[in-house]
C-alpha cells in the first residue's frame, strides 16, 4: 500500500488561483432531483474560464434495460467530448462541484480509468474557491479543440455477472450510498429498496467535513479500517456516480486496485435472479 499525494489528487483554492491560466477547469454541478439545475448555476456563475459538463449528457451513455440510471458513455465518446474542449492525456485538468464531490469525482474517476492523468479535483469545491477570494464568471469560455486520443475501454469496472463472480470469489462490496436506502428504509429512486448481500455500508458523505475538504489520508484510512485487509473491494452506490467519491478516498488512503460496479443499485435491482435472491 502506497499513499497517494493528495497533490496529486486534490488542489486548493489559492494553488487554483495561482494556475488558473495552466490548467483545464471543468464544472460538474449537478442536481440528482433537478437535471437542469447544474447548468443553470453554471450559467449564473463559475470558476472564470470553466467548461461546464453535465452528468447525464457528457458523463453518462444511454440508458437501457439494464445498466443502470447513469451508465458509463462510450470510452471514444468521452475522449471525443473532452478533445472538443481542448483536453487530451497531458493536458492539467481541475474538476469541482458544489456537493462534496459528488459529481466531480464520477469525472475523476472516468479519467483516471482511461489513462488521462493529470486530473485533480478543487478540494472544498466552489466554496472554498469563494472563501479563498475567487470572483465567478458568466461568460461560456473558447474551446479549442484538440486530437481526439485513442482511448480503451474503462479499466476497473465490473459488469453485474462479474459482480456475482467477484462475491463467490470473496470480493467485499462496499455500498455507498445513505444508511436508510442501505436498509432497505427507504428507497427514493430506483425501484426496489436494498442492498447488494454481504455489502458493508460507507456513506460517500464521510470522505469530507463540513467544510466540504476531503479528509486527510491518515482520517481517510482510519475511516476504512472497518473494511476487512487483503480482500478485492468493489464499490458500488445507487448508479455508479458517487461510488467514486468512495474510489476517491481509498486512493487518497494509498488503497488501488478496488473497483467499480458502474451500474450499482440500480442494474442490480433490475434482474430477477437478484431479487430472488433478496427475497
Amino acid at each position: 500500500m502506497a499513499e497517494q499525494s493528495t497533490e496529486q489528487t486534490l488542489i486548493r483554492a489559492e494553488t487554483l488561483q495561482a494556475r488558473l491560466g495552466e490548467v483545464v477547469v471543468l464544472d460538474c454541478r449537478f442536481s440528482l432531483g433537478n437535471s437542469g439545475a447544474g447548468a443553470r448555476a453554471y450559467a449564473e456563475g463559475h470558476i472564470p474560464s470553466a467548461h461546464y459538463l453535465h452528468l447525464e449528457r457528457d458523463l453518462s451513455g444511454p440508458v437501457g434495460e439494464h445498466g443502470g440510471r447513469h451508465p458509463l458513455p462510450a470510452a471514444a465518446d468521452f475522449a471525443a467530448r473532452l478533445a472538443q474542449l481542448g483536453i487530451d492525456r497531458k493536458t492539467p485538468v481541475v474538476a469541482y462541484d458544489d456537493n462534496n464531490f459528488a459529481f466531480a469525482a464520477r469525472l475523476w474517476w472516468m479519467m483516471r480509468a482511461l489513462d488521462y492523468r493529470d486530473v485533480r479535483l478543487l478540494d472544498g469545491g466552489l466554496a472554498a474557491w469563494r472563501a479563498a477570494g475567487g470572483g465567478l464568471d458568466t461568460a461560456t469560455p473558447l474551446a479549442r479543440p484538440v486530437t481526439v486520443p485513442v482511448v480503451g475501454d474503462y479499466r476497473g469496472t465490473l459488469d453485474m455477472s462479474a459482480v456475482r463472480h467477484a462475491r463467490q470469489a470473496d470480493a467485499q462490496l462496499v455500498d455507498s450510498r445513505d444508511p436508510p436506502r442501505y436498509q432497505g428504509l427507504e428507497e427514493p429512486i430506483d425501484p426496489v429498496a436494498g442492498h447488494i448481500p454481504g455489502a458493508l455500508n460507507l456513506p460517500w458523505q464521510g470522505v469530507s467535513d463540513q467544510q466540504g475538504l476531503a479528509l486527510s489520508p491518515q482520517a481517510q484510512r482510519e475511516r476504512l479500517a472497518v473494511l476487512p485487509p487483503d480482500r478485492e473491494l468493489v464499490v458500488y452506490c445507487g448508479s455508479g456516480v458517487t461510488a467514486c467519491v468512495n474510489l476517491l478516498a481509498l486512493e487518497l488512503a494509498g488503497y488501488h486496485g478496488a473497483r467499480l460496479y458502474p451500474g450499482s443499485w440500480s442494474d442490480w435491482c433490475s434482474y430477477q435472479e437478484n431479487l430472488e435472491e433478496l427475497s
